[in-house]
């Protein structure tokens, strides 16, 4: 199916591993042309060149930033206009699993997981606003988990940062559609990525014998089609939801869970 992405311009936040590079590279084969963010150079570069030789040389680009410095979000929004002359697609995927209970939370926890999760994608839709409604309109997506939508015991600062950027979503997807800027947000679930494959080797090297399948297996039990995720199978919904296919679809929460979530 063509998509309708060949020649706009993609911002993706965390896009060196996981979630965030599988949506670069599913763009990138669309004809997408994608800068990815995240705070490591050399992973960045390294996803730059697999994402160039897997969608036969696509324009990437890589641009180390700390999304929760917003003066580092505003250069480099700067830098991808400078380059292509405008941005149609933005992505805000920066962030990682923090969950506790609630007695073993301090300030600085709830703050720091907001103001990556939050204040970060805030940032980012600030820079890239002007020039979304300068190309007549465009696409927001905003990474969540379906914890936004149903939290459970212990789940926080993680569940209430994304339940935020879930209310993020349904009100600025109302506040921007006169400028046909859309705004969904994916809830996503299990899915392998660099976080979970962190976990792994931490068990594998007190037991050898737990190897990476055995891993995916054990996570996927708890899921209700019997699988942990591929980061493919969210960056292609990503894609899709940036793209012209999905023109009348805004101020949606589509759930990447394999049917975890409680609730729709």
């Amino acid at each position: 199916m063509e998509l309708g992405l060949a020649g706009k311009v993609a911002i993706i936040t965390g896009g060196s591993d996981g979630i965030g590079r599988a949506a670069a590279l599913s763009m990138a084969k669309e004809g997408a042309k994608v800068a990815i963010c995240a705070r490591t150079a050399s992973k960045l570069e390294e996803a730059v060149a697999d994402i160039r030789a897997l969608s036969k040389n696509a324009d990437v680009m890589a641009i180390p930033t700390d999304v929760r410095d917003e003066a580092q979000v505003k250069r480099m929004v700067d830098e991808v206009v400078k380059r292509w002359g405008r941005v149609d697609v933005l992505v805000n995927n920066a962030g990682t699993s923090a969950a506790k209970k609630f007695e073993d939370l301090t300030d600085e926890v709830f703050g720091e997981d907001f103001q990556l999760k939050v204040y970060g994608a805030m940032y980012c839709i600030r820079a890239v606003l002007p020039h979304l409604k300068k190309a007549k309109g465009g696409s927001i997506i905003n990474v969540t988990t379906p914890g936004g939508k149903a939290s459970g015991p212990a789940s926080n600062p993680t569940s209430m940062a994304r339940a935020a950027g879930i209310s993020m979503t349904k009100s600025l997807s109302k506040e921007f559609a006169a400028e046909n800027i859309r705004v969904n947000t994916v809830c996503i679930g299990l899915i392998k990525s660099g976080q979970h494959r962190t976990r792994w080797e931490a068990r594998h090297k007190q037991d050898p014998s737990f190897t990476l399948d055995k891993h995916w297996a054990e996570l996927g039990k708890t899921v209700p089609l019997g699988r942990v995720g591929e980061s493919e199978e969210a960056g292609d919904v990503i894609a899709f939801l940036a793209s012209d296919r999905a023109a009348y679809v805004t101020g949606t929460a589509v759930n990447i869970d394999g049917g975890v979530s409680p609730v729709v």
